[in-house]
């Protein structure tokens, strides 16, 4: 493999995004977006960074010809429709999910910090409360009524700008930090982390897939995975990783996970809520 030399200011910046004390709110998001946007401006500076809300679509001009082909009969349709249908079956009670979401169009509210409760919240965990708060019983994170449901949401969000509030509390920040460190951390039999390929090894190739960039992780999900022949959610996507570098995948929605959408999707801010998608 090639690996492309990134320049000397381009490191400095990337330093500057790296460098933190774990475990303390010491953590400055701003600060690192601007180094993250910077560096991925300068490895690919015909690629203008709105585009990289399609992930490695962004990187390979083939592949996105082929993606944009299937947007025509998208193998998604069925979930979101499905999802539509649950969105609007009445709970015990008479009323539906638009008593917590409105017409659904609230994507861009998610991932959040809750001060309250001192945890970031997702929306599929804001799904279950829901259900909950209206007599129902929750649904398993890797239901299909869950991916549905969060696809259909996500649809109806289409075109909404991410922007998650800039984390500010010592505990925001400290849920921010763990997220960037999740990231940045090596783990597993291969000893490595998230940000080798995605901003390390960003635009080359791994096997016949182009890898992404980090700053448009979040954009797309839930995705219908060929491989999975199903529609799923980020945190599935996260658990696979893990297994792919000999690491131990965590539980759906645990903390971890919930802290490494929560900086992602900071890191997002600026671009736009495009999913469902569609990803080999």
């Amino acid at each position: 493999m090639i690996i492309n030399r990134v320049p000397h200011c381009v490191v400095i910046a990337l330093a500057i995004f790296s460098v933190t004390v774990p475990g303390v709110a010491t953590a400055d998001p701003v600060a690192d977006r601007q180094a993250l946007r910077e560096y991925y401006s300068q490895r690919f500076f015909d690629v203008p960074l709105q585009a990289h809300q399609d992930g490695a679509y962004a990187l390979d001009a083939d592949a996105r010809e082929q993606w944009l082909e299937l947007e025509d009969f998208p193998p998604y349709e069925i979930d979101v429709d499905e999802g539509a249908d649950l969105f609007t079956t009445p709970f015990v009670n008479g009323a539906n999910f638009s008593a917590c979401f409105g017409d659904g169009a609230i994507r861009q509210d998610y991932p959040y910090f809750d001060t309250t409760r001192e945890t970031v919240v997702t929306l599929e965990m804001a799904v279950n409360e829901c259900l909950l708060e209206h007599g129902e019983s929750p649904w398993p994170f890797s239901s299909t009524e869950m991916s549905a449901v969060v696809g259909f949401i996500a649809y109806a969000s289409r075109g909404a700008t991410v922007a998650i509030a800039t984390p500010e509390s010592a505990a925001a920040l400290n849920a921010y930090e763990a997220g960037k460190q999740y990231y940045l951390s090596r783990r597993g039999q291969l000893n490595f982390a998230c940000s080798h390929c995605h901003i390390d090894m960003v635009g080359n190739k791994l096997r016949a897939e182009t890898l992404s960039a980090s700053l448009g992780h979040v954009t797309h999900w839930p995705t219908y995975r060929f491989k999975w022949q199903a529609l799923g959610g980020l945190h599935r996507r996260f658990q696979e990783c893990n297994s792919q570098v000999g690491a131990q995948p965590l539980d759906l929605q645990s903390e971890p996970y919930r802290n490494l959408e929560y900086f992602l999707t900071y890191m997002a801010n600026g671009l736009q809520w495009n999913g469902p998608s569609t990803r080999k």
